[in-house]
């Protein structure tokens, strides 16, 4: 069995923790380090456990906490070496890394993590460079897709071969278009390599989704241009207008923000 917990999802910091019995990693860490310590113990885990770090890409609520992790704690991180490189320049990350926690991993090549079989694959953001990932372990296949513009087919992929499936539901789209943020910023959420929209997320599970898929987690929402609710309707709405109904096909949650997630138990 692999337990998944969200610590937090969404602009103001991301990190998801995926655990065995005998190993433990968090898939960023855009909290601060506090925050995560706190919520790992009220969970029953200890960040003495964790073994490593996987991150996305560089932007500040996906790394914030990474330097602190590898530095002050000796945990290894693991990015593509654009990411790496993007990290060391992001002002955010005040405790930068230095070689001896640095890993470097290739999008499309499987490598073993901490009892995971881990493979990254591109995902169109206007990082510096972006994965999402594939996990494996105890017949349990994970995938997570954050922070993502388009649907292209790595993504399509890993909707497909996914069991347990975290994919971003960022924004509604007429909150987007009508609401306070500069053009400039709507022109780059709502581009390829921007955020998916709740429509667009509910679109792709519906073409690529298979019998597999047994829970779907939305992630990454926009605090001012969608709400756990209405992403939830949303999605719901344009499965079932497929045919696919959420609860019998699959599960379906919502990750909030700023509350983490309960531990959810998954199985091969």
């Amino acid at each position: 069995m692999v337990e998944f917990l969200c610590l937090g999802s969404g602009s103001s910091g991301n990190c998801y923790l995926l655990r065995t019995e005998s190993h433990a990693l968090l898939i960023d860490a855009g909290i601060n380090i506090k925050t995560i310590r706190q919520i790992l113990d009220e969970n029953g885990f200890s960040l003495s456990q964790i073994e490593a770090v996987l991150v996305t890409h560089d932007h500040a609520d996906h790394i914030k906490a990474v330097g602190n992790l590898a530095n002050d704690f000796d945990k290894p991180v693991y990015a593509t070496e654009k990411v790496h490189e993007g990290m060391n320049r992001n002002y955010c990350m005040t405790s930068k890394l230095t070689p001896l926690h640095q890993r470097y991993i290739n999008k499309g090549a499987r490598t073993h993590i901490a009892g995971f079989s881990v493979t990254p694959f591109e995902v169109s953001h206007d990082s510096t460079d972006c994965v999402g990932y594939r996990l494996e372990a105890e017949g349990v296949t994970f995938c997570i897709v954050t922070d993502c513009g388009e649907v292209t087919p790595n993504v399509e992929r890993a909707i497909g071969e996914a069991q347990y499936l975290v994919i971003e539901a960022n924004h509604e789209e007429d909150m987007l278009r009508k609401g306070s943020y500069p053009q400039f910023l709507k022109d780059r959420i709502s581009s390829s390599r921007g955020h998916l929209s709740n429509s667009s997320c509910a679109m792709a599970l519906a073409k690529f989704a298979t019998p597999r898929l047994r829970h779907v987690w939305l992630c990454h929402l926009s605090e001012d241009n969608n709400h756990p609710e209405l992403a939830r309707k949303t999605v719901e709405r344009i499965l079932r207008d497929h045919g696919i109904i959420p609860g019998v096909e699959f599960e379906l949650d919502v990750l909030k923000r700023k509350t983490p997630s309960k531990v959810f138990q998954l199985q091969g």
